[in-house]
Formats: C-alpha cells, sequence, structure tokens
C-alpha cells in the first residue's frame, strides 16, 4: 500500500458507488442497458453480514428505465463490476440476492494490509476528511436563561451540540461554540425582584440566598443584570467545564442592544417593507413566510422580543464570519423556528441556519422519577446528574437518545460497574487492551497481517474500517446518538475476538500481528471516545 492511500479519504462506500455507476456505463456502452440519467446510488451495510459489507438496490432502481426483471439488471451490473474491480481486489466476491440487490464482500487482503496501515498511519486523524473545506459554522447550543442553574432539559442540548462540533472539526470545519447570554429583558428583572427578596420575587433557592448575600442595591434592573453575570460565571460556565463543554463566545445580548445592531437590523427589515406599526408595536410580516401570524419584534412598552433580538442576533452572527448558523434548541421553542426562519430568508440568509430540536428527559432512580434540588429549585439540574454518576456517563447516556426522542435517563444503570452499562462495558474495552499492551514490549516490529484471517479477526477489522463513513454520515446527518452505539458495536466485537484470540500465545509471529490489530482497535476507541467527550482510561 503506497503512502499516498494512506492520506486518501475516499471511502469504500465511494468506491463502491462509483464502481456501480461505471459498470452501468460499461453496460451501456455494450448495448446490455439502454440509456439513461443515472439515479443516486445509495450503499448500505446489510444487517446480516452474510449479504456482504456493502449492498445497492440500484437494479430495483433501474425497473422502470431499463424494463427488464430487477434480478437481471443487477446480474448484468454485477459482471461489469467484477471486471473493473479485478485489479484492485478489494471484493472478494460480488453476488446477486433476490429480489434484485447486488452485495459486495471485503476481501481478507484489503482488511488485512489497508485498515490497519491505514489506522496506525493516520492515528488521531484516522476518520478525518476536508468535507468542511475550512468553512466556519456558528453552533448555538444550551444557551438557558442566565437566572438559575442548568436543569436537564437544557443540559441535553450540551453533550449534542459539544460532540457535534467534534465531528465538524474532524470533517475539515472551523467550529465556533457559542452561548447566548439573554440578560437583557423582563426575566432580568424578575431575577433582580428575586435577588433583592422583595413581593415580584420569583426564583428561589440556596444560590439566590447567596446572591442576595453579594448584590448590593435596590434598582431591580440593575441587581438582576448584575445577578445575570454572576449566575455565568460562577454557576453556569463552572457547571458546563465539568461537563467537558468549553464555549469559545459567551455572548451577551446587551451588546447589539448598546451598539445600536437591533435598531438597525428593523431599519433594513422596514425598508423592505417586511416590520409595519400597529398598536404602538413593531410587527414582523411572518405570514409572508408560512408563519401562521405575523409577531412582534418590538412591544408598545419599547421593550424588544425575544424575536427580535433573534433576527438581529444572527445577522450578527454571519456578520462574524459564519459560514452556516446551527441552534440546538429544547422543543419547547418549536414554534420559533417557522419566524426565525422567514426573518432570515428575509435578510437574504435562506438556508443559512439549521435548528436542531431536543426532546424532554426524565431521570429515574429505583424505578422512580429522581427529584433532588429541593434547596435550588424543584428541578433536577446538570450538576446534580454528574455528582450522582459522573461526566462520562451524563454524556455518553445523553447522547445515546436521537434529539427527537424523549428520554429516561437510568441513574441506578449508570451507576452499575458492568456489561450492561454501556459506558462502562466501552470503557473496559479500552483499559483491557491498554492492560494487554503492558505486559507485551516487543510491538514496533514489522508485523504480517497476513495470518489475520480468524473470523473474529477479519470482523472486528471491518468495524474499524466503518469509523470515517460514521464520522462523514453525521456531519451529513447530525446523528450524533450513532456514536456511542457504534463505541459499543466496535467494543462487542472486541470483546468477542479476545474470547476467540488468544493474543499472547507461543506463535510470535501471530502474537505480534494480534497485538497490532488491537493496538490499532484501541487507537479508534479512544478516537470515538474522544469525539463523544468520554474519558478512555488505561486502567479500571
Amino acid at each position: 500500500m503506497d503512502i499516498k492511500s494512506f492520506h486518501s479519504t475516499q471511502m469504500i462506500r465511494e468506491k463502491v458507488a462509483r464502481l456501480i455507476e461505471d459498470s452501468i456505463k460499461e453496460a451501456q456502452q455494450n448495448d446490455e442497458l439502454p440509456s439513461f440519467a443515472l439515479p443516486k446510488i445509495t450503499i448500505e451495510h446489510p444487517e446480516d453480514s452474510q449479504f456482504g459489507d456493502y449492498s445497492s438496490n440500484v437494479a430495483m432502481q433501474l425497473v422502470k428505465m431499463v424494463k427488464k426483471n430487477p434480478l437481471e439488471i443487477a446480474e448484468t451490473i454485477k459482471v461489469a463490476c467484477k471486471k473493473l474491480s479485478a485489479k484492485e481486489k478489494l471484493f472478494a466476491k460480488i453476488e446477486v440476492a433476490k429480489p434484485g440487490f447486488i452485495n459486495f464482500y471485503l476481501s481478507p487482503e484489503y482488511l488485512q494490509e489497508q485498515v490497519i496501515r491505514k489506522i496506525l498511519w493516520q492515528r488521531d486523524k484516522y476518520g478525518n476528511c476536508n468535507q468542511g473545506e475550512g468553512k466556519k459554522i456558528n453552533l448555538e447550543f444550551v444557551s438557558a436563561n442566565p437566572t438559575g442553574p442548568i436543569h436537564i432539559g437544557n443540559g441535553r442540548g450540551a453533550p449534542l451540540g459539544d460532540t457535534l462540533a467534534n465531528i465538524f472539526k474532524r470533517v475539515g470545519y472551523e467550529v465556533e461554540r457559542e452561548y447566548i447570554v439573554n440578560n437583557v429583558g423582563n426575566q432580568v428583572r424578575i431575577l433582580g425582584h428575586s435577588v433583592l427578596k422583595d413581593d415580584e420575587a420569583e426564583y428561589k433557592g440556596d444560590y439566590i440566598d447567596k446572591l442576595h448575600k453579594e448584590i448590593k442595591g435596590d434598582d431591580p434592573y440593575k441587581v438582576g443584570r448584575e445577578a445575570t453575570q454572576k449566575i455565568v460565571d460562577k454557576i453556569i460556565k463552572p457547571s458546563m467545564e465539568k461537563l467537558g463543554v468549553h464555549f469559545d463566545t459567551y455572548f451577551p445580548e446587551n451588546t447589539l442592544h448598546d451598539n445600536g445592531e437591533v435598531e438597525k437590523t428593523f431599519q433594513e427589515l422596514e425598508e423592505k417593507d417586511l416590520i409595519y406599526p400597529e398598536d404602538g408595536a413593531l410587527w414582523f410580516r411572518a405570514k409572508n413566510y408560512g408563519d401562521d401570524k405575523d409577531r412582534v419584534v418590538r412591544k408598545s412598552n419599547g421593550d424588544i422580543t425575544y424575536f427580535g433580538f433573534d433576527i438581529a442576533y444572527h445577522k450578527d452572527k454571519i456578520a462574524r464570519g459564519a459560514d452556516r448558523l446551527i441552534n440546538v434548541w429544547g422543543a419547547d421553542h418549536h414554534g420559533d423556528i417557522k419566524r426565525l426562519m422567514g426573518a432570515m430568508e428575509a435578510l437574504g440568509y435562506k438556508g443559512k441556519l439549521e435548528i436542531i430540536l431536543t426532546q424532554f428527559v426524565q431521570v429515574v432512580k429505583d424505578g422512580k422519577e429522581f427529584q433532588m434540588s429541593k434547596r435550588k429549585g424543584t428541578y433536577v439540574t446538570v450538576d446534580d446528574l454528574i455528582n450522582e454518576v459522573g461526566k462520562d456517563a451524563v454524556r455518553f447516556f445523553f447522547l445515546m437518545y436521537s434529539a427527537d426522542r424523549h428520554m429516561t435517563f437510568d441513574l441506578d444503570l449508570a451507576k452499575e460497574e458492568s456489561s450492561k452499562n454501556p459506558v462502562y462495558y466501552v470503557q473496559y474495552a479500552h483499559a483491557r487492551i491498554a492492560s494487554i499492551l503492558r505486559k507485551e514490549d516487543n510491538k514496533d516490529n514489522a508485523a504480517d497481517y497476513g495470518l489475520l484471517v480468524d473470523p473474529k479477526e477479519l470482523d472486528l477489522i471491518r468495524e474499524l474500517d466503518k469509523w470515517p463513513e460514521l464520522v462523514a454520515d453525521i456531519a451529513q446527518n447530525y446523528e450524533v446518538h450513532r456514536l456511542p452505539y457504534y463505541a459499543m458495536e466496535l467494543a462487542s466485537k472486541f470483546h468477542s475476538f479476545y474470547k476467540e484470540c488468544k493474543v499472547l500465545g507461543e506463535d510470535k509471529e501471530l502474537t505480534l500481528a494480534r497485538l497490532t490489530l488491537i493496538i490499532a482497535t484501541k487507537k479508534v476507541l479512544k478516537n470515538v471516545l474522544d469525539t463523544i467527550g468520554v474519558d478512555a482510561p488505561e486502567k479500571m
């Protein structure tokens, strides 16, 4: 394998798709297939390994155009695929299966020689590519109102946003993690009343008691503004750092009010006849962009609404150099999406903003809903969870659920030190490999990978080979919940291999080959855990 192939970012899935395209064109040139525009070719991993490593349903897509049985079409494409791929020896075989699938089986030579070598060569960068081409993504997540500790509803977006940022960096984007600090408006005034403990107080908890002792003054708004900054500095930032989340920017809302950008944005929209006055308020023509009614951006009392500020804020993010904006919001903000998307389109930024919604979280202990923060309020905070089960379990468990699904966080399972606990199971695989490697010093000699012929060895290598594809997929579809499941599957493949294949045996050459295989496995496991933001322990 030459050095160029170590640096190649083209994945086998892409090669299979290209091979099918070339095979169809070859068959068309030979009049075995009629002329037609090529459809998008979908390549998948069959759930059952007996149907190969990759599979395509392209023959079934072509039935109407070719007017033949899909099995006959698949057979024609298969023959051309075999011919065109013969020199590369990438596939052990290519087969057709009912009702018209074309299945591709990777060759042992590819698995033995190319996958392990590539991992050992690229190491931390294995799985990376330049899909993002250096473009900048502003990724805003959590952004809970700075009126108290971060509860688990807001906190669910933290591991998701942070992990997504890690994925984007792996595929070549520049990423700015941002937290918008809403330190303007009625909520700040209410916080001030709460700190002053007067008749209009609403927020309660031990943090309010501390702020009451620390902040002097009698103007609720000024007290509230000072309190928000203390909450950000002493509660929110430490909580996020404790969870392993570091924001590049904590952007204070008052900045855009103070420098006049909010009013400038309104003026720009007014010039386009997209804002109008009515009943003393200022309204955005949201109905022009599919919303059910127009929306207020400035109230009759002069206060700017959240929506009004959001328009200027997102405009500012683009002005700061972002090519794309991605927001991770709680599900309770679903009603805000259409109006904000409409405002972005009105400003000429259609397609620049994407919004991911996270659903609700329930925490259970001993089979019952978990309540804890009596002194902080009536909710479970992110700190509560971390104190109970640790940062790794919080991140891993949060990520196991797709963002659009409600989730139940099982505290008992998260604490269990057994294979039933998924994060323990994965970390134990990494620690077990580290333990084996500590027993053997002779790991730098060139190994004969051709000795790795056991089905368990080849299955483990197949799983290692899927990592670059997974990274590229998540950068496109944002399905970060696939990461913990890949980690569990990779750990499972390793444990299964370790059970059947003795690593440190009498056969020195086979021992060296297997040691190299587990070094590669350890590296990929660490890459996955690093991306998730979970520790990869050397000992457990």
